[in-house]
């Protein structure tokens, strides 16, 4: 795994990142370029030159080609109407329907096998999973968010760092399972503190790749002038860097918070051997369902994470999201 993170990292990504910083648009030269030692190669070399030469004649042959569609006889011009209201509430008519019929059928079929105390425990659950989830996102995003705008602003550092971020981020992280398990049982820790780091372990890395990409293309004028009109310091990360990367962050934040309501699953009810370490939170509670075959409680638990990841989406990462799409994005 190593050797192939390693590989695909020179010889692909590499070379485009080098390759598609001649899009950035600015007004003044960046200081210093992502350079790519495979991309100088084949820019250079006349044997990749003399391999290449037919891509760009097949390209615009293939742009140039026209499908032979019938010809269509030109309109009348219409006077533009708006769209009947009618036909509106027809439609949310029936979804209104379908969606009824959905909890119907989810909760008639719950019911043959859970009370009232099951939902109770299911939704109380669901919360310790979910302040779970935001204590993680708000510690992995006050640790990368610095540390991402400081390795996208200097190119040469993010070429050492990028491949090991890579290499952490396709790291299989059940492979760490055995090691918390074995350190819970031996200190005689608690689970519902020591497990927790499982669940963000694999996506906090969504959060660092976005914050790295939004660093990257920040313009290297807006720097200039930040330095040029004596910004330093707290006011520089408060008003320049952090309005500037928060929409990568919003995107990264988004990514690293759904990876993680799946990988509570996992994580919440870690086994090793004979032993098994279980938390309290939903992840432990669809887990042990799916164990013992228990469909009723797994489609219970199923139904409460995703009424609130839908709940938490809308009352928090919509609202962020809009925020950073009129107020802090660089157009």
């Amino acid at each position: 795994m190593v050797v192939v993170i390693a590989a695909y990292d020179q010889l692909m990504f590499r070379p485009l990142v080098a390759w598609a910083d001649k899009f950035r648009f600015e007004q003044t030269a960046a200081q210093t370029v992502p350079r790519s030692i495979v991309l100088d190669l084949m820019q250079r070399a006349r044997l990749f030159r003399w391999l290449l030469t037919p891509t760009p004649v097949l390209i615009d042959i293939f742009l140039r080609f026209r499908l032979p569609l019938p010809k269509r006889r030109a309109l009348r011009p219409t006077t533009s109407q708006k769209p009947s209201a009618v036909l509106d509430w027809i439609w949310y008519a029936l979804l209104l329907a379908l969606a009824a019929y959905i909890v119907y059928a989810a909760g008639s079929y719950v019911a043959t096998g859970v009370g009232w105390n099951d939902v109770w425990i299911a939704v109380r659950y669901g919360f310790y999973t979910l302040a779970r989830v935001v204590t993680l996102i708000v510690i992995s995003s006050v640790v990368w968010v610095p540390i991402g705008i400081l390795i996208g602003l200097r190119p040469r550092l993010a070429e050492k760092i990028q491949p090991l971020a890579q290499f952490l981020a396709a790291f299989p992280a059940n492979l760490l399972f055995p090691v918390f398990v074995v350190g819970i049982v031996y200190f005689n820790a608690n689970p519902d503190i020591w497990t927790s780091p499982l669940i963000v372990l694999g996506t906090q890395w969504y959060i660092l790749f976005n914050v790295i990409a939004g660093a990257t293309a920040f313009p290297t004028d807006l720097r200039e002038a930040a330095v040029n009109f004596g910004v330093r310091r707290w006011q520089w990360w408060r008003d320049v860097m952090l309005p500037g990367v928060f929409p990568y962050f919003i995107t990264g934040a988004i990514t690293a918070s759904g990876g993680a309501w799946n990988a509570s699953i996992v994580a919440e009810a870690v086994t090793w051997g004979k032993t098994t370490i279980t938390a309290h939170g939903l992840g432990a509670y669809i887990a042990q369902a799916t164990t013992a075959g228990d469909f009723p409680r797994l489609v219970l638990g199923i139904t409460v994470m995703s009424l609130l990841v839908t709940l938490f989406n809308r009352i928090l990462w919509r609202p962020l999201y809009r925020y950073a799409a009129e107020r802090t994005r660089l157009d």
